[in-house]
């Protein structure tokens, strides 16, 4: 799907709060772009404003954040609702982690988009970002 876009789908990766294991979060990132999306990736130890700021700065159509810490609860929200008043809430809040599947569904009913947990295929993501863009991004 990416392969016939005008445009390549925009990603932001990020780590938010205090977790300091991203190698995740860099196999994620670098499997995107393999996938021919324009990824960026914040590092670690970002705010969800920091995180939400960059989103717009970037104008990117995907927020994937890696949460390991168990704030997902916390992290994920705050990042979708800093997007929501600044008027983005056309960008997809995605992303995985140690996240059990109950605050998954938690988080879905929140407006979140699909989460993956550890040993997903990376094929399966790029797949789920790929069908969402086709009906949500201009190409």
């Amino acid at each position: 799907m990416a392969s016939s876009r005008k445009r390549p789908i925009r990603v932001l990766v990020a780590k938010p709060g205090l977790d300091g294991h991203d190698r995740g979060a860099k196999v994620v990132a670098a499997a995107l772009r393999d996938a021919g999306m324009e990824v960026i990736y914040t590092g670690l130890h970002q705010t969800p404003e920091m995180i939400a700021q960059a989103a717009i700065q970037e104008d990117v159509d995907v927020v994937g954040l890696s949460v390991l810490s168990g704030a997902h609860l916390t992290l994920f929200p705050r990042v979708k609702k800093l997007l929501d008043t600044a008027g983005r809430s056309d960008v997809l809040v995605t992303g995985g982690g140690i996240i059990p599947a109950e605050d998954m569904a938690t988080l879905e009913q929140q407006g979140i988009g699909r989460l993956f947990g550890p040993g997903t295929p990376t094929a399966d993501l790029i797949k789920y970002i790929e069908e969402w863009a086709a009906q949500h991004v201009a190409a």
